[in-house]
Order: C-alpha cells, then structure tokens, then sequence
C-alpha cells in the first residue's frame, strides 16, 4: 500500500471519528429530550420541563460541533477518495443530499423552535418541536447509513459503458437490506452514548450534593434508558450486524476474528496476534465453539477462514 492511501486512510479515520463523537450524542440526546417533555406534560413538574432546557442547550452546541466537524468530512470524500467518487458518486451523493436537504433543515428548523419558541408557541407547539427534532436526527442518521449500508451490500444501479455506476432504483437504495440491522444498532448505540452522559452528570451532582432534584431525573432517566439501549444493542440488533457480515461479507468476518483456517466449531478469539506473513494467529486465547454458534447456531458449524480466500480478496 502507497504511503499516500495510507495517510489518506488515517486522516479520514481521524476526521470521522472525531465528527462522529457529536451525531451520535444529539441523536440519543433528542430521545431524551422528547422523554422529559413528554413528562412535563404528563405530571406538570416543572423540574421535567427546566431539565429539557438545560438539555437542550447542551444539544444544540452539539449540534453546531457536529455540523462544523461533518463540512470536512464531506470534503475528504473529494479530496482523499476522487476515484470512488466519481465511480459512484451519482449513488451516494443521492442520499448525503438527502440528508442535508430535508434531515438537516428538518432538525435545524425545529431546534430553532425548541430553544426559543416556547413562550411564543405554548407547550403543544413545545413538545411538538422536541418530536420533530427527535424525529429529524434519527432521519439525518438514517440517510447517512444507507450511504454506509450500501457501500457495505450494493443494490439498485448499473455500470454504464464508461466504467462508472448509474444509479436505477433509488427506494432499493434506502430499502436496503443492510441498513435495517445497521440502523438500529448505531441509534442504540447513540442512545447509550447520551444516556449515559446524563446518568454521569446526575452522578456528578449527587456526589458534590448540587441540585439534588434535578441529579435524580438525570440519573433515573438516563439509566433506564440506558440499560433498554444497551439490551437492545446487544440483541437482537448486534445479532443482526453478526449474521449480515456471515452472509454477505465472509471475508470481513474471518479478518475480524483472526480466523485464518476454516474450522468446524470455530471459537471466538479473545485476544491474539495475528500474522500475515505465515497466516496463523500467534498467542491466541481462545473460547471455543463460540463463534460457529454466533454465526450460523450451530456448536459444530463451520466458519471460512482467510485462507480460503484468494489474497487479493482479502481485506
């Protein structure tokens, strides 16, 4: 590999990562937000309400890091992937525009309202505004993942004379098989994420005995929320991912686990080195049988290791 595709690689790891670290916090964080309001209106404690806007702002600083940290990472795809760009551009530039044209403005609109609308508005109008927002982060992340999603498993276009790829069917593209189990396992994800960054301030206050009320809503809510997200990131939205990569990405799976030799009742590696050069797994610990039944239920089943593969398919 050329040093530049390598520093290309990194850069971009380092970008989205860092981007990444505010979507997924105003995406579970919107949840949360409509929870608060919604007991608000329920038991008309004002503790409920004054909370939503303290979360609220926390939001929508969020919000505006997310947006200054996403512009570059859009940029990269010119800059450091022109080649996949312009191969599929007129693909995955479908759904980044839609994200930024109805996700994106859908979310701006109503965090708009949800900061300073209140008065003006009334409480319906209030708690209207927190489920659209909710509602436009989820869609803006769900655009997001379709490009992922079919950057993972492709459908719905043509490669035209010219070596490039025509899009055909733009509802397979959002449709995409991959993108349910996607979907669901990054919005867990998120939620997790701002579930526990409220259980963690309301901790805060509760050890440094600073707004006892508040600190309980923070911590209960966050951490039943928190747990049902974590639940459901395990099962059966983790199981999914699991079974997608067994069956469309075999390859993947085995770079994953190390997994070099096919093997019947193949176990799921703890901790290892691999080695690329002789094409073992140097100082394994090892749980056996473990990742035939993750992938296909079965103690005995048997899971393709990279040598099956052809080098040049490997990842």
């Amino acid at each position: 590999m050329d040093t530049s595709t390598i520093f290309s690689r990194l850069q971009f790891a380092f970008t989205i990562s860092f981007h990444y670290l505010f979507p997924q916090f105003t995406m579970g964080l919107a949840l949360l937000l409509v929870i608060l309001k919604v007991l608000y209106v329920w038991r008309k404690d004002e503790r409920y309400n004054s909370s939503a806007h303290f979360w609220g702002k926390i939001f929508a600083i969020s919000f505006v890091f997310g947006v200054v940290t996403g512009i570059p990472m859009e940029f990269q795809f010119g800059t450091n992937w022109a080649r996949f760009s312009a191969y599929s551009g007129e693909i995955i530039a479908q759904t980044l525009a839609m994200e930024g044209a109805f996700a994106f403005f859908l979310e701006s609109a109503f965090l708009g309202i949800f900061l300073f609308g209140e008065q003006v508005f009334g409480q319906k109008m209030h708690l209207f505004s927190a489920i659209m927002l909710w509602l436009g982060t989820w869609a803006s992340g769900g655009f997001i993942i379709a490009t992922n999603s079919w950057m993972q498993h492709p459908v719905g276009y043509t490669m035209t004379p010219d070596g490039k790829l025509h899009l055909t069917n733009y509802w397979a593209v959002l449709f995409n098989p991959w993108i349910i189990p996607d979907f669901m396992h990054a919005i867990s994800g998120a939620v997790i994420s701002a579930a526990f960054v409220m259980t963690g301030l309301g901790a805060y206050y509760l050890l440094a005995k600073q707004h006892y009320d508040y600190a309980r809503i923070f911590v209960t809510i966050g951490v039943i929320v928190g747990l049902i997200a974590s639940a459901f990131q395990l099962f059966p939205t983790g199981d999914m991912e699991g079974s997608q990569v067994t069956a469309y990405q075999p390859t993947k799976l085995a770079a994953m686990e190390g997994l070099f030799q096919t093997e019947s009742g193949a176990g799921i590696v703890i901790i290892g080195q691999p080695d690329m050069a002789t094409g073992r797994l140097d100082n394994p610990i090892i749980v056996p049988d473990v990742l035939s039944v993750l992938t296909y239920r079965r103690w005995t089943a048997q899971v393709k290791g990279l040598n099956a593969f052809p080098p040049n398919q490997r990842p």
